[in-house]
């Protein structure tokens, strides 16, 4: 992906933010299809990147958001960048949203441990949670695709909008991405409601819950 000026512009600023005038550079570049660059099993990896200092998120963080869940899981859940319990804590989705999300995974004969694991994109929260920006996403999307790598799941979901806009580079509606299998370098991935949404709009919850319900079947003639 090729960053849009207003992406840089915004980098820049926030850059320049967070170390004044000097000029923050990452000049190793790591293209998102290679492979053996990092490590082979999920303890070796996370603490290979824990420390990881490739873009000006690093120095606002509080933790460095991996992951959670089951390696082997068949089913990879992932939103777009940790928010602020996330940071606090260490682990994706948590708070009002998480526990909804656990119920909606209960629903559905799983949970954080059992066949599902779950990440974000980015893995370090962006100031106010604002969206990810395109200079972020080329540092971190590597990340993610080693832990798919890794992982090997049937099926990942995208949890909201811009998850999903920024895992297929698209510029689309939620509605119009959702109800539809997509490919991610080789592996389907669905998009549905980010479950902060729902608390938010109760009439989301019925859609979602067909997402789901079409994740389920999905999952089990898979096997």
């Amino acid at each position: 992906m090729v960053p849009h000026s207003e992406d840089v512009r915004r980098y820049l600023m926030q850059t320049q933010e967070l170390f004044g005038e000097e000029l923050y550079l990452n000049l190793q570049i790591q293209h998102p299809d290679s492979s053996g660059e990092f490590g082979a099993d999920f303890n070796s990896f996370e603490q290979e990147i824990c420390n990881c200092k490739n873009c000006p998120l690093s120095r606002s963080r509080t933790k460095f958001v991996f992951g959670v869940g089951d390696p082997n899981a068949s089913l990879l859940l992932v939103g777009e960048a940790p928010g602020a319990e996330e940071d606090r804590l260490g682990e994706p989705f948590v708070g009002r949203a998480g526990k909804l999300l656990d119920k909606i995974l209960t629903a559905i004969g799983r949970n954080r441990q059992k066949d599902v694991y779950i990440c974000n994109v980015l893995k370090c929260r962006p100031p106010n949670n604002r969206d990810p920006l395109r200079a972020e996403v080329e540092e971190c999307e590597p990340y993610l695709l080693h832990q798919i790598r890794l992982i090997k799941p049937k099926l990942i979901v995208a949890l909201g909008r811009v998850a999903g806009q920024t895992l297929l580079n698209v510029d689309k509606s939620l509605k119009s991405l959702r109800n539809t299998f997509h490919d991610y370098h080789g592996t389907p991935l669905m998009v549905t409601y980010h479950p902060a949404a729902l608390l938010r709009n109760q009439d989301l919850k019925r859609p979602t819950w067909e997402d789901f319900k079409t994740i389920k079947e999905f999952l089990e003639q898979s096997r």
